[in-house]
């Protein structure tokens, strides 16, 4: 305490202005530059409890080993309001009450807006790869008015197909074989289906990435991730779509949202599968980044569920989520990446809606309408 004043008399017999060593911390990191130029949010979604991840190591040990190189958040609560609007709220940074069988977009923009208008963008820049469904399409972008479709990600489903568009036109014509004489014509048609938005329109994509979204395509649909079956399947393209994506474009952002987790209503058993094969493909997506030079040390990867589930087994043999439990209540998040703390576990309370502001500040842009805050504590 004396050696505090006689610092202050100091200063002030020096006419230094006195400032709070907090407002210079604070004003030092607003300003400072990230290594971080590339982001990656998954969001393990479908109800996922802690408890059969980061507290039982062997269910995901490519978790665990990502989180050898970051940090564990153990403590990220989260909002049981469906898992569409518990969901959103990761992308939004904003508590999104949209319940479980509501497919209507948010008021309020996207991180995928965010990047895109504050970093000005190409449209093959910023990527959402889903497990499918209508209501994970509008994680796109949102319906407000300075943001919207113009700022919207490039969006791919676990089948592989891009955009309602493309899916039109591929159900009409057939999946066509590589290689093979159908290649040309369809390519054809799906370029015609893909005619550009007006000149100068924000959410253009030019020409050669349209060329390489349908060399693309024809390659995914006729590939590997085709072949991907069982439980989790959805989940495992999801991802295996990502990896593909990341090595392709590396992408500023690139968001994978799954789901089949929520087989746990009915299947404890199924559940825990799902979660054991979706890490084998983080595995992928994170040896995928580390051994690319370009990615390695400028990505930043985030994951974590949108809320947990019920303490206790229902009468199915399977896990629920609504208990107000901790286990629903509170997730685990890992994150790693060339900004964040190396091998630690954060146990401060934190929140799911502080996921894109961090993200936001790792990117150096703005979330304007979001309520969450950075997530300081995790950065290095």
């Amino acid at each position: 305490m004396c050696e505090d004043l006689t610092r202050r008399g100091f200063l002030k017999g020096s006419g230094v202005a006195i400032l709070s060593l907090p407002f210079f911390q604070s004003v030092a990191f607003a300003k400072k530059e990230w290594k971080t130029k590339r982001v990656v949010m998954v969001a393990f979604a479908g109800g996922v409890r802690s408890r059969e991840t980061i507290e039982t190591p062997a269910n995901v040990p490519n978790l665990m080993r990502i989180a050898e190189q970051g940090v564990v958040c153990p403590n990220v609560g989260v909002m049981n309001n469906g898992h569409f609007g518990a969901t959103m709220s990761i992308f939004t940074g904003n508590t999104e009450y949209l319940g479980i069988r509501e497919n209507e977009r948010s008021e309020n923009p996207t991180v995928f807006e965010y990047a895109r208008k504050g970093k000005r963008l190409p449209a093959n820049a910023v990527w959402l790869s889903t497990a499918g469904g209508a209501q994970q399409r509008n994680l796109v972008y949102s319906l407000n008015k300075d943001y919207g479709e113009a700022y919207g990600a490039n969006l791919i489903d676990a089948d592989g197909l891009f955009n309602a568009e493309f899916r039109n036109v591929l159900q009409s014509y057939g999946k066509p074989s590589l290689p093979g004489e159908a290649e040309e014509e369809a390519m054809a048609k799906l370029r015609s289906a893909m005619t550009p938005p007006p000149e100068g329109a924000a959410g253009l994509n030019d020409p050669e990435t349209l060329a390489r979204l349908q060399r693309y395509l024809l390659e995914e649909i006729s590939g590997k991730t085709t072949q991907i079956t069982g439980p989790g399947a959805g989940d495992a393209r999801a991802l295996s779509v990502a990896v593909s994506v990341l090595r392709l474009f590396k992408p500023t952002l690139m968001g994978v949202v799954l789901q089949n987790a929520d087989i746990a209503h009915g299947s404890y058993n199924g559940y825990v599968e799902v979660i054991r094969r979706a890490d084998e493909q983080l595995g992928r997506l994170w040896d995928s980044i580390q051994a690319d030079p370009e990615l390695r040390d400028t990505t930043t990867v985030m994951i974590l569920p949108e809320f947990g589930r019920d303490r206790n087994l229902n009468q199915r043999n399977g896990l629920d989520h609504g208990d107000n439990s901790p286990e629903l209540r509170k997730v685990a998040m890992v994150g790693a990446g060339p900004d964040f703390k190396k091998g630690k576990t954060v146990s401060k309370d934190v929140q799911s809606v502080d996921v894109c502001p961090t993200a936001c500040e790792l990117l150096g842009v703005k979330p304007e309408f979001a309520s969450g805050k950075v997530m300081r504590e995790i950065l290095a």
